[in-house]
Protein backbone atom coordinates (compact mmCIF):
# COMPACT_ATOMS: atom_id res chain seq x y z
CA UNK A 1 0.00 0.00 0.00
CA UNK A 2 1.53 2.86 -0.98
CA UNK A 3 2.09 5.88 1.99
CA UNK A 4 0.23 8.90 1.43
CA UNK A 5 0.69 12.60 1.09
CA UNK A 6 0.77 13.51 4.33
CA UNK A 7 3.58 10.39 5.13
CA UNK A 8 6.49 12.49 3.63
CA UNK A 9 9.14 14.44 5.32
CA UNK A 10 10.76 17.19 3.24
CA UNK A 11 14.43 17.65 3.09
CA UNK A 12 15.51 21.04 0.98
CA UNK A 13 19.22 22.28 0.69
CA UNK A 14 19.90 25.16 -0.72
CA UNK A 15 22.73 26.71 -3.59
CA UNK A 16 23.27 30.44 -3.05
CA UNK A 17 25.24 32.27 -5.66
CA UNK A 18 25.98 35.52 -4.05
CA UNK A 19 27.89 38.46 -6.20
CA UNK A 20 30.30 39.54 -4.49
CA UNK A 21 30.88 43.53 -4.63
CA UNK A 22 33.79 44.29 -6.60
CA UNK A 23 34.18 46.53 -9.55
CA UNK A 24 35.87 44.00 -11.56
CA UNK A 25 35.53 40.72 -12.53
CA UNK A 26 37.26 37.58 -10.81
CA UNK A 27 39.68 37.07 -13.24
CA UNK A 28 40.25 40.16 -15.45
CA UNK A 29 39.91 44.38 -15.37
CA UNK A 30 36.64 44.43 -17.15
CA UNK A 31 33.95 46.38 -15.35
CA UNK A 32 31.00 44.30 -13.18
CA UNK A 33 28.36 47.01 -13.55
CA UNK A 34 24.83 46.45 -14.16
CA UNK A 35 22.53 47.16 -17.30
CA UNK A 36 24.84 48.02 -20.08
CA UNK A 37 24.89 47.72 -23.19
CA UNK A 38 25.46 44.22 -24.35
CA UNK A 39 29.05 42.49 -24.81
CA UNK A 40 30.94 45.99 -23.90
CA UNK A 41 32.35 44.43 -20.79
CA UNK A 42 34.30 41.98 -21.77
CA UNK A 43 38.35 41.32 -22.64
CA UNK A 44 40.39 38.35 -23.82
CA UNK A 45 40.55 36.94 -20.18
CA UNK A 46 36.79 36.29 -20.01
CA UNK A 47 35.50 35.48 -23.34
CA UNK A 48 38.70 32.70 -23.21
CA UNK A 49 40.71 33.71 -26.32
CA UNK A 50 43.76 32.06 -26.84
CA UNK A 51 46.99 33.19 -24.85
CA UNK A 52 45.13 34.85 -22.08
CA UNK A 53 45.70 34.85 -18.70
CA UNK A 54 43.52 34.94 -15.26
CA UNK A 55 44.66 37.25 -12.01
CA UNK A 56 42.72 36.41 -8.96
CA UNK A 57 40.73 39.43 -7.92
CA UNK A 58 42.13 40.17 -4.56
CA UNK A 59 39.06 42.05 -3.13
CA UNK A 60 36.70 39.37 -4.20
CA UNK A 61 38.67 36.77 -2.14
CA UNK A 62 38.66 39.53 1.31
CA UNK A 63 34.75 39.46 0.35
CA UNK A 64 34.86 35.54 0.43
CA UNK A 65 36.55 35.44 3.49
CA UNK A 66 34.64 37.84 5.49
CA UNK A 67 31.61 35.74 4.61
CA UNK A 68 33.09 32.62 5.92
CA UNK A 69 33.44 34.31 9.12
CA UNK A 70 30.24 35.88 9.45
CA UNK A 71 28.92 32.20 8.68
CA UNK A 72 31.38 30.42 11.39
CA UNK A 73 33.05 28.39 8.63
CA UNK A 74 36.49 27.06 8.78
CA UNK A 75 39.50 28.67 6.87
CA UNK A 76 41.15 26.33 4.85
CA UNK A 77 45.30 26.66 5.18
CA UNK A 78 45.39 25.52 1.47
CA UNK A 79 43.09 26.15 -1.64
CA UNK A 80 42.78 25.99 -5.42
CA UNK A 81 41.19 26.91 -8.31
CA UNK A 82 39.38 24.19 -10.92
CA UNK A 83 37.79 24.01 -14.06
CA UNK A 84 34.06 22.87 -14.29
CA UNK A 85 33.71 21.60 -17.92
CA UNK A 86 30.62 21.69 -19.84
CA UNK A 87 29.39 23.07 -22.87
CA UNK A 88 26.59 26.11 -22.84
CA UNK A 89 26.37 29.05 -25.73
CA UNK A 90 27.10 31.74 -23.19
CA UNK A 91 30.33 30.06 -21.22
CA UNK A 92 32.62 31.34 -24.24
CA UNK A 93 35.55 29.27 -22.31
CA UNK A 94 33.26 25.83 -22.21
CA UNK A 95 34.51 26.04 -18.53
CA UNK A 96 34.24 27.67 -15.80
CA UNK A 97 36.76 28.42 -13.08
CA UNK A 98 35.31 27.34 -9.78
CA UNK A 99 36.55 25.17 -6.68
CA UNK A 100 35.88 21.79 -6.73
CA UNK A 101 37.59 19.44 -3.69
CA UNK A 102 39.75 21.81 -1.70
CA UNK A 103 37.42 24.61 -1.08
CA UNK A 104 38.16 27.92 1.18
CA UNK A 105 36.10 27.07 3.46
CA UNK A 106 33.22 24.65 5.08
CA UNK A 107 31.41 23.39 8.21
CA UNK A 108 29.64 27.08 9.08
CA UNK A 109 25.69 27.65 9.81
CA UNK A 110 23.01 29.99 9.81
CA UNK A 111 20.75 29.98 12.52
CA UNK A 112 17.37 31.27 11.16
CA UNK A 113 13.86 32.12 13.12
CA UNK A 114 10.79 30.24 11.98
CA UNK A 115 7.47 31.25 13.76
CA UNK A 116 9.09 32.35 17.23
CA UNK A 117 11.64 29.03 17.33
CA UNK A 118 15.19 29.41 16.13
CA UNK A 119 16.54 26.33 14.03
CA UNK A 120 20.44 26.09 12.89
CA UNK A 121 21.23 25.03 9.36
CA UNK A 122 24.34 23.81 8.39
CA UNK A 123 26.63 25.23 5.58
CA UNK A 124 28.74 22.59 3.70
CA UNK A 125 31.02 24.78 1.89
CA UNK A 126 31.78 28.15 0.89
CA UNK A 127 33.60 28.22 -2.79
CA UNK A 128 34.51 30.59 -5.17
CA UNK A 129 33.59 30.46 -9.07
CA UNK A 130 33.12 32.91 -12.19
CA UNK A 131 29.40 33.44 -13.52
CA UNK A 132 28.64 32.57 -17.04
CA UNK A 133 27.20 35.11 -19.47
CA UNK A 134 23.31 35.06 -20.23
CA UNK A 135 21.13 34.18 -23.42
CA UNK A 136 18.53 36.40 -24.44
CA UNK A 137 15.40 35.43 -26.03
CA UNK A 138 13.44 37.69 -28.49
CA UNK A 139 10.26 37.67 -29.04
CA UNK A 140 10.32 36.99 -32.97
CA UNK A 141 12.19 33.32 -31.52
CA UNK A 142 15.69 34.50 -31.95
CA UNK A 143 18.60 34.15 -29.09
CA UNK A 144 21.69 36.48 -28.69
CA UNK A 145 24.34 36.01 -25.90
CA UNK A 146 25.23 38.93 -23.63
CA UNK A 147 28.94 38.21 -22.02
CA UNK A 148 28.99 41.05 -19.52
CA UNK A 149 28.08 38.74 -16.55
CA UNK A 150 30.83 36.19 -17.59
CA UNK A 151 33.89 36.16 -15.03
CA UNK A 152 31.47 38.26 -12.78
CA UNK A 153 32.88 36.73 -9.06
CA UNK A 154 30.53 35.07 -7.25
CA UNK A 155 30.37 32.77 -4.23
CA UNK A 156 28.71 30.06 -3.68
CA UNK A 157 26.65 29.32 -0.56
CA UNK A 158 26.11 25.35 -0.33
CA UNK A 159 23.57 24.56 2.87
CA UNK A 160 23.47 21.20 4.43
CA UNK A 161 19.77 19.23 3.53
CA UNK A 162 18.71 20.54 6.95
CA UNK A 163 15.68 22.53 6.01
CA UNK A 164 12.00 20.92 6.33
CA UNK A 165 9.92 23.15 4.44
CA UNK A 166 9.58 26.08 2.09
CA UNK A 167 8.71 28.79 4.66
CA UNK A 168 12.43 27.69 6.25
CA UNK A 169 13.83 27.67 3.11
CA UNK A 170 12.50 31.18 2.73
CA UNK A 171 13.79 32.50 6.21
CA UNK A 172 17.56 31.23 4.79
CA UNK A 173 17.53 33.27 1.89
CA UNK A 174 16.38 35.97 3.96
CA UNK A 175 18.87 35.74 6.71
CA UNK A 176 21.87 34.92 4.83
CA UNK A 177 20.71 38.07 2.47
CA UNK A 178 20.66 40.12 5.67
CA UNK A 179 24.08 39.19 6.49
CA UNK A 180 25.37 39.25 3.49
CA UNK A 181 24.36 43.17 3.01
CA UNK A 182 25.30 43.96 6.62
CA UNK A 183 28.83 43.14 6.46
CA UNK A 184 28.79 44.87 2.68
CA UNK A 185 29.87 41.70 0.52
CA UNK A 186 27.13 41.66 -1.77
CA UNK A 187 23.94 44.11 -2.29
CA UNK A 188 22.07 41.25 -2.65
CA UNK A 189 19.89 42.60 -5.79
CA UNK A 190 17.75 39.77 -7.04
CA UNK A 191 16.42 41.34 -9.83
CA UNK A 192 19.63 42.45 -11.23
CA UNK A 193 21.02 39.19 -10.56
CA UNK A 194 23.39 39.70 -7.67
CA UNK A 195 21.72 36.84 -5.33
CA UNK A 196 20.41 33.46 -6.92
CA UNK A 197 19.49 30.09 -5.23
CA UNK A 198 19.39 26.77 -6.76
CA UNK A 199 17.23 24.41 -4.26
CA UNK A 200 18.00 20.28 -4.02
CA UNK A 201 14.75 19.39 -2.84
CA UNK A 202 13.56 15.18 -2.19
CA UNK A 203 10.83 13.89 -0.07
CA UNK A 204 10.81 10.82 2.25
CA UNK A 205 8.53 8.90 4.84
CA UNK A 206 8.79 9.98 7.87
CA UNK A 207 11.33 7.37 9.87
CA UNK A 208 13.17 6.46 6.89
CA UNK A 209 17.47 7.51 7.36
CA UNK A 210 18.60 7.74 3.87
CA UNK A 211 17.66 10.35 1.57
CA UNK A 212 15.58 9.72 -1.97
CA UNK A 213 16.31 11.08 -4.91
CA UNK A 214 16.53 14.96 -5.13
CA UNK A 215 15.60 17.12 -7.98
CA UNK A 216 17.21 20.36 -8.55
CA UNK A 217 15.30 23.89 -9.12
CA UNK A 218 17.71 26.10 -10.75
CA UNK A 219 18.15 30.37 -10.82
CA UNK A 220 15.63 31.58 -8.88
CA UNK A 221 15.66 35.43 -8.30
CA UNK A 222 13.11 36.32 -5.38
CA UNK A 223 12.63 34.65 -2.06
CA UNK A 224 9.13 34.36 -3.03
CA UNK A 225 9.85 32.13 -6.23
CA UNK A 226 12.14 30.49 -3.67
CA UNK A 227 9.32 29.61 -1.40
CA UNK A 228 6.74 29.01 -4.47
CA UNK A 229 9.12 26.83 -6.24
CA UNK A 230 9.61 24.52 -3.18
CA UNK A 231 5.69 24.06 -2.69
CA UNK A 232 5.02 23.09 -6.17
CA UNK A 233 7.77 20.73 -6.81
CA UNK A 234 7.17 18.89 -3.45
CA UNK A 235 3.29 18.45 -4.61
CA UNK A 236 4.40 16.75 -7.56
CA UNK A 237 6.98 14.49 -5.80
CA UNK A 238 4.09 13.29 -4.01
CA UNK A 239 1.95 12.52 -6.50
CA UNK A 240 4.72 10.72 -7.96
CA UNK A 241 5.00 8.62 -5.02
CA UNK A 242 1.33 8.26 -4.42
CA UNK A 243 0.97 6.76 -7.59
CA UNK A 244 3.87 4.41 -7.02
CA UNK A 245 5.92 5.81 -9.46
CA UNK A 246 9.86 6.94 -9.35
CA UNK A 247 11.67 10.48 -8.79
CA UNK A 248 14.32 10.50 -11.46
CA UNK A 249 17.28 13.09 -10.80
CA UNK A 250 16.66 16.08 -13.48
CA UNK A 251 17.77 20.34 -13.04
CA UNK A 252 14.44 21.94 -13.21
CA UNK A 253 13.26 25.71 -13.95
CA UNK A 254 10.65 27.72 -12.04
CA UNK A 255 8.28 30.11 -13.94
CA UNK A 256 7.09 32.75 -11.36
CA UNK A 257 4.44 34.17 -13.75
CA UNK A 258 2.65 30.53 -14.25
CA UNK A 259 3.47 28.90 -11.32
CA UNK A 260 5.07 26.36 -13.28
CA UNK A 261 8.04 23.66 -13.04
CA UNK A 262 9.24 22.72 -16.09
CA UNK A 263 12.79 20.10 -16.49
CA UNK A 264 15.24 21.34 -18.65
CA UNK A 265 17.99 18.60 -18.49
CA UNK A 266 19.10 15.40 -16.60
CA UNK A 267 21.30 16.42 -13.66
CA UNK A 268 25.06 16.35 -13.80
CA UNK A 269 27.19 14.68 -10.69
CA UNK A 270 30.55 16.31 -10.30
CA UNK A 271 31.95 13.43 -12.32
CA UNK A 272 30.49 14.74 -15.25
CA UNK A 273 32.26 18.32 -15.34
CA UNK A 274 35.29 16.38 -15.44
CA UNK A 275 36.94 19.08 -12.86
CA UNK A 276 40.84 19.18 -12.81
CA UNK A 277 43.12 21.91 -11.21
CA UNK A 278 43.09 24.96 -13.44
CA UNK A 279 46.75 25.19 -14.78
CA UNK A 280 47.26 28.81 -15.21
CA UNK A 281 46.41 29.85 -11.52
CA UNK A 282 48.62 28.79 -8.43
CA UNK A 283 47.20 27.26 -5.32
CA UNK A 284 46.94 29.62 -2.77
CA UNK A 285 48.16 29.23 0.86
CA UNK A 286 45.68 30.67 3.71
CA UNK A 287 47.70 32.21 6.98
CA UNK A 288 46.01 33.04 10.21
CA UNK A 289 47.95 36.39 9.84
CA UNK A 290 45.75 37.14 6.42
CA UNK A 291 42.34 35.59 8.51
CA UNK A 292 42.97 38.14 11.55
CA UNK A 293 43.21 40.90 9.18
CA UNK A 294 40.08 40.16 7.94
CA UNK A 295 38.55 39.88 11.18
CA UNK A 296 39.61 42.48 12.34
CA UNK A 297 37.65 44.32 10.08
CA UNK A 298 34.71 42.46 10.15
CA UNK A 299 31.69 44.22 10.81
CA UNK A 300 29.27 43.70 13.72
CA UNK A 301 26.94 41.22 12.59
CA UNK A 302 22.96 41.82 12.94
CA UNK A 303 22.61 39.09 15.96
CA UNK A 304 25.51 40.45 17.77
CA UNK A 305 24.28 44.25 17.63
CA UNK A 306 20.47 43.12 18.37
CA UNK A 307 21.85 41.83 21.98
CA UNK A 308 23.66 44.46 22.57
CA UNK A 309 21.15 46.97 22.40
CA UNK A 310 19.10 44.58 24.30
CA UNK A 311 21.93 43.99 26.65
CA UNK A 312 23.41 47.32 26.88
CA UNK A 313 20.66 49.69 25.89
CA UNK A 314 17.30 48.62 27.26
CA UNK A 315 15.72 48.20 24.23
CA UNK A 316 12.82 46.03 23.63
CA UNK A 317 13.59 42.51 21.20
CA UNK A 318 10.83 44.35 19.16
CA UNK A 319 13.06 47.32 19.34
CA UNK A 320 16.31 46.07 18.37
CA UNK A 321 15.00 44.13 15.63
CA UNK A 322 13.31 47.16 13.76
CA UNK A 323 16.88 49.13 14.26
CA UNK A 324 19.08 45.85 13.04
CA UNK A 325 16.95 44.79 10.15
CA UNK A 326 18.87 47.43 8.48
CA UNK A 327 22.32 48.25 8.57
CA UNK A 328 22.05 51.81 7.92
CA UNK A 329 19.42 52.66 10.03
CA UNK A 330 21.22 50.91 13.15
CA UNK A 331 23.76 53.11 11.79
CA UNK A 332 21.92 56.31 12.36
CA UNK A 333 20.22 55.69 15.48
CA UNK A 334 23.64 54.99 17.12
CA UNK A 335 25.29 58.43 15.86
CA UNK A 336 22.17 59.82 17.08
CA UNK A 337 23.36 58.75 20.63
CA UNK A 338 26.81 59.79 20.34
CA UNK A 339 24.40 63.57 20.61
CA UNK A 340 23.42 62.44 23.88
CA UNK A 341 20.09 61.34 23.18
CA UNK A 342 18.64 58.60 25.30
CA UNK A 343 17.96 55.12 23.53
CA UNK A 344 14.52 55.20 23.78
CA UNK A 345 14.08 58.96 22.48
CA UNK A 346 16.42 58.32 19.68
CA UNK A 347 14.62 55.02 19.03
CA UNK A 348 10.75 56.63 18.97
CA UNK A 349 11.96 59.19 16.76
CA UNK A 350 13.97 57.49 14.21
CA UNK A 351 11.92 54.06 14.05
CA UNK A 352 8.78 55.47 14.05
CA UNK A 353 8.39 59.14 13.01
CA UNK A 354 10.91 59.85 10.33
CA UNK A 355 10.72 56.18 9.40
CA UNK A 356 7.39 56.32 8.85
CA UNK A 357 7.73 59.57 6.62
CA UNK A 358 10.72 57.82 4.64
CA UNK A 359 7.97 55.22 3.75
CA UNK A 360 5.91 57.18 1.99
CA UNK A 361 8.29 59.04 -0.34
CA UNK A 362 9.80 55.13 -0.62
CA UNK A 363 13.23 56.79 0.56
CA UNK A 364 16.00 55.19 2.10
CA UNK A 365 17.06 56.19 5.33
CA UNK A 366 20.85 56.71 3.87
CA UNK A 367 19.52 58.51 0.98
CA UNK A 368 17.13 60.82 2.71
CA UNK A 369 19.41 64.14 2.88
CA UNK A 370 19.10 64.77 6.78
CA UNK A 371 22.38 64.42 8.96
CA UNK A 372 21.65 63.05 12.67
CA UNK A 373 22.67 66.48 13.68
CA UNK A 374 20.20 67.96 12.71
CA UNK A 375 17.34 65.32 13.62
CA UNK A 376 19.21 65.72 17.24
CA UNK A 377 18.32 69.78 16.45
CA UNK A 378 14.83 68.84 16.10
CA UNK A 379 14.47 66.04 18.91
CA UNK A 380 15.84 68.66 21.38
CA UNK A 381 13.37 71.30 20.64
CA UNK A 382 10.67 69.19 21.22
CA UNK A 383 11.69 66.90 24.22
CA UNK A 384 14.51 69.25 26.23
CA UNK A 385 13.47 72.75 24.82
CA UNK A 386 9.63 72.50 24.55
CA UNK A 387 9.61 74.78 21.82
CA UNK A 388 7.44 72.57 19.67
CA UNK A 389 5.31 70.02 20.24
CA UNK A 390 5.90 66.37 19.44
CA UNK A 391 2.65 66.30 16.77
CA UNK A 392 3.75 69.87 14.83
CA UNK A 393 7.36 68.10 14.57
CA UNK A 394 6.25 65.47 12.92
CA UNK A 395 3.53 66.18 10.79
CA UNK A 396 4.82 69.48 9.68
CA UNK A 397 8.78 69.88 10.50
CA UNK A 398 9.94 66.79 9.35
CA UNK A 399 8.23 66.95 5.88
CA UNK A 400 9.82 70.20 5.32
CA UNK A 401 13.46 69.47 6.55
CA UNK A 402 13.53 67.09 3.97
CA UNK A 403 12.12 69.22 1.63
CA UNK A 404 13.84 72.26 2.05
CA UNK A 405 17.13 71.04 4.31
CA UNK A 406 16.64 73.99 6.15
CA UNK A 407 16.58 73.41 10.27
CA UNK A 408 14.22 72.76 12.37
CA UNK A 409 14.07 75.46 14.89
CA UNK A 410 14.57 77.69 10.88
CA UNK A 411 10.77 76.22 10.08
CA UNK A 412 9.08 76.20 13.49
CA UNK A 413 9.80 79.82 13.16
CA UNK A 414 8.84 80.16 9.59
CA UNK A 415 5.54 78.40 10.31
CA UNK A 416 4.63 80.23 13.65
CA UNK A 417 4.84 76.58 15.25
CA UNK A 418 6.86 77.37 18.38
CA UNK A 419 5.03 76.83 21.83
CA UNK A 420 3.39 79.48 23.33
CA UNK A 421 4.92 80.07 27.01
CA UNK A 422 3.54 84.01 27.66
CA UNK A 423 1.33 83.02 30.65
CA UNK A 424 -1.02 85.99 30.05
CA UNK A 425 -1.46 84.76 26.42
CA UNK A 426 -2.33 81.18 27.56
CA UNK A 427 -4.59 82.84 30.42
CA UNK A 428 -6.64 84.48 27.76
CA UNK A 429 -6.96 81.21 25.33
CA UNK A 430 -8.56 79.34 28.18
CA UNK A 431 -10.69 81.85 29.51
CA UNK A 432 -11.88 82.42 25.56
CA UNK A 433 -12.79 78.42 25.53
CA UNK A 434 -14.15 78.72 29.23
CA UNK A 435 -16.96 81.24 27.58
CA UNK A 436 -17.30 79.57 24.33
CA UNK A 437 -18.83 75.88 26.11
CA UNK A 438 -20.68 77.47 29.09
CA UNK A 439 -22.55 74.20 29.20
CA UNK A 440 -18.78 72.09 29.89
CA UNK A 441 -17.69 74.46 32.35
CA UNK A 442 -21.35 74.33 33.67
CA UNK A 443 -21.17 70.42 34.15
CA UNK A 444 -17.76 70.19 35.69
CA UNK A 445 -18.92 72.93 38.27
CA UNK A 446 -21.67 70.47 39.05
CA UNK A 447 -19.32 67.43 39.61
CA UNK A 448 -18.84 65.95 36.43
CA UNK A 449 -14.56 66.05 36.53
CA UNK A 450 -14.16 63.54 33.02
CA UNK A 451 -15.48 67.10 31.12
CA UNK A 452 -11.90 68.58 31.84
CA UNK A 453 -10.55 66.34 28.99
CA UNK A 454 -13.03 68.05 26.21
CA UNK A 455 -12.15 71.41 27.70
CA UNK A 456 -8.66 70.52 27.48
CA UNK A 457 -8.52 69.40 24.11
CA UNK A 458 -10.51 72.68 22.83
CA UNK A 459 -7.61 74.86 24.19
CA UNK A 460 -5.59 73.00 22.53
CA UNK A 461 -7.19 73.03 19.51
CA UNK A 462 -6.83 76.97 19.91
CA UNK A 463 -3.52 76.89 20.20
CA UNK A 464 -3.22 74.93 16.82
CA UNK A 465 -0.16 73.25 18.12
CA UNK A 466 1.83 75.79 19.22
CA UNK A 467 0.78 75.10 23.07
CA UNK A 468 2.65 73.43 25.88
CA UNK A 469 0.46 70.71 27.44
CA UNK A 470 2.73 71.01 30.36
CA UNK A 471 1.95 74.34 31.07
CA UNK A 472 -2.30 74.68 29.73
CA UNK A 473 -3.46 71.69 31.79
CA UNK A 474 -2.11 73.23 35.46
CA UNK A 475 -3.57 77.02 34.65
CA UNK A 476 -6.92 75.20 32.89
CA UNK A 477 -7.40 73.16 36.37
CA UNK A 478 -6.73 75.78 38.75
CA UNK A 479 -9.28 78.37 37.00
CA UNK A 480 -11.90 75.15 36.69
CA UNK A 481 -11.57 74.67 40.51
CA UNK A 482 -11.51 78.14 41.55
CA UNK A 483 -14.88 78.43 39.58
CA UNK A 484 -16.39 75.60 41.89
CA UNK A 485 -16.04 77.55 45.17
Amino acid sequence: MPATASDFEVIIGLEVHAQVKTNTKMFCSCATSFGEAPNTQVCPVCLGLPGSLPVPNGKAFDLALKTALALHCEIASFTKFDRKNYYYPDLPKNYQISQFDLPFSKNGYLDINVNGTTKRIGITRIHMEEDAGKLVHSEGGGSGVDLNRAGTPLIEIVSEPDLRSAAEARAYMEALAHILEFIDACDCNMQEGSLRCDANVSIRPYGQKNFNTRREIKNMNSFRFVEQAILTEVLEQKAIYDAGGTVHQETRLFNGETGKIRTMRSKEDAHDYRYFPEPDLPPITITPEMIEAIRGKQDELPEARKQRYIGELKLSEMEAKVLTDSKEMGNYFEATLKHGVSAKVAYNWIANDLQGILKERNLAIQDCGLSTEAVVALINLVEKDKKINRAAAKEVVFPKMLDTKKSALQIAQEENLLIVVDTGAVDKVIDDVLAKFPKLVADYVSGKDAVVNAIFGNCMKEFKGKGDPAVIRPALEAKLKALRK
